[in-house]
């Protein structure tokens, strides 16, 4: 692998998670998918919907945020009816958070909202060039949440 070539992937990394954690993206999903919904709930729940259940710790993990944050923000959503929290049946002491009925509701709204951006942004791609994208990129984060797993196995 070329220096240049990897310089090139990290800037493209950078930029896409640039825009992911910027606000506006976010907020044009909620308003697109017509739900009513505090941004900085948004990825929690959708990753609530995806991994669940899900343990608080795993979920801070996740979106790259401080458990007690995370904790109090799940605990939001709980009541507002999106998730459950129930003890985990492999480890009690640790409460899983799960979507309801409600919550699943909201989040095929922004799935939804979701596939609508993705079309139009994706839109001058040829398919092959999406499928390579979608097989590339989850092998990609495959490889990255294993090293991060295993930091030191990989270290040089």
């Amino acid at each position: 692998m070329k220096q240049s070539d990897i310089r090139t992937l990290r800037e493209a990394l950078y930029d896409l998670v640039g825009v992911m954690n910027r606000p506006q993206p976010d907020a044009a999903l909620i308003a697109d998918a017509g739900i009513n919904l505090d941004r900085a709930l948004f990825p929690l729940l959708t990753r609530i919907e995806f991994r669940g259940p899900v343990g608080v710790v795993e979920l801070a993990d996740l979106v790259g945020r401080d458990y007690t944050t995370v904790s109090r923000q799940v605990a939001k959503l709980e009541s507002l009816g999106l998730v459950k929290r129930q003890n985990s049946k492999a480890d009690a002491r640790i409460r899983e958070a799960t979507i309801t009925a409600k919550g699943k509701e909201m989040t095929d709204a922004i799935d939804a909202a979701r596939q609508r951006l993705v079309s139009s942004t994706l839109a001058d791609w040829d398919e092959r060039d999406f499928r390579d994208l979608v097989r590339l990129m989850r092998r990609l984060a495959d490889s990255a949440l294993q090293w991060n797993r295993n930091p030191s196995d990989d270290a040089s």
